[in-house]
């Protein structure tokens, strides 16, 4: 998988953005220990991952160098998306010793973030595959994201094999509790929904089967289960009957996902895909 071949707005320019400021913040006006090298001396270096992990961050790595010194060469030994295990190399860099050093922590910040997001995702994309069924729930990540990386881990979700809701909060509606009451009903919002933006999803989050019947009604296209037993999520689906995609939400971790999958509901969305990662173990070290 590579970013320009997913579906994430302002991702390419995002790269650009995320990697100028991680460089700026840790390198500012100069590398002051890089300066203890001489400025003629060439190295290479290998990165490995000491940990077993779901790659992901070439791209990033790639515009760190290109911006702090593009005659750094890079070797690749994974694409993103793909499954290595402990103690492999990912990748090695070749150039100026200096310039390897100094965007040694970024570039490993991406990788260990964006790998560790991929990762979970990966775990939760396996949970939820149930034995005997060809078609599997979708699990979809949410806008709770690490601010300044939406694109990223949005990104890494794929490359783990998960899906993504709404990017942010111009590309979808996603109706909870505190519009409708400011709206005037469900109904209401839904309507308000499809004269601001005609054609955009609508997406209602409901809190018990009265409301759900209000969304059905009303026409949403998605509807998030907010906190439903699993008795009352085969109610909804018994309302639903395919006039509505149905999605589940509310306290969904690593433990109760597989449960949840056997419901046949379409979505699961989980925040702890991006909230919940735990950063991949790296190091580079230089060699001979």
């Amino acid at each position: 998988m590579t970013p320009e071949s997913v579906n994430i707005p302002h991702l390419l320019n995002d790269i650009q953005v995320n990697v100028r400021h991680a460089l700026a913040e840790d390198v500012g006006d100069g590398d002051i220990t890089a300066q203890l090298i001489p400025a003629d001396r060439s190295a290479r270096a290998r990165v490995i991952t000491r940990e077993d992990c779901v790659f992901c961050g070439r791209a990033w790595v790639e515009e760190i160098f290109q911006q702090l010194d593009p005659t750094v060469r890079i070797h690749w030994r994974v694409e993103d998306g793909d499954t290595v295990s402990a103690d492999s190399v990912l990748f090695e860099l070749e150039g100026p010793a200096r310039s390897i050093l100094t965007g040694e922590r970024c570039a490993l910040n991406f990788v260990q973030t964006l790998s560790g997001t991929a990762t979970t995702a990966a775990e939760y994309a396996a949970l939820a595959k149930v034995e005997g069924k060809a078609d599997t729930v979708k699990i979809l990540d949410t806008r709770k994201t690490i601010p300044g990386l939406r694109s990223a881990q949005k990104y890494a979700v794929l490359c783990g094999g998960c899906h993504n809701h709404r990017i942010g909060l111009y590309d979808a509606f996603l109706i909870k509790e505190n519009h409708i009451a400011a709206a005037g009903g469900i109904g209401n919002a839904i309507a308000q929904a499809r004269q601001i933006k005609p054609g955009a999803l609508v997406e209602v989050e409901v809190e018990n089967l009265q409301e759900l019947g209000q969304a059905l009604d009303g026409g949403a296209e998605v509807i998030m289960l907010d906190e439903f037993s699993d008795e009352e999520t085969r109610k909804a689906l018994e309302m639903a009957q395919g006039r509505a995609k149905i999605e589940i939400s509310g306290s969904v971790d690593a433990s109760r996902l597989k449960q949840l999958s056997a419901l046949s509901v379409d979505y699961i969305s989980s925040g702890s895909l991006t909230k919940h990662l735990k950063a991949i173990d790296l190091s580079l070290r230089l060699v001979e």
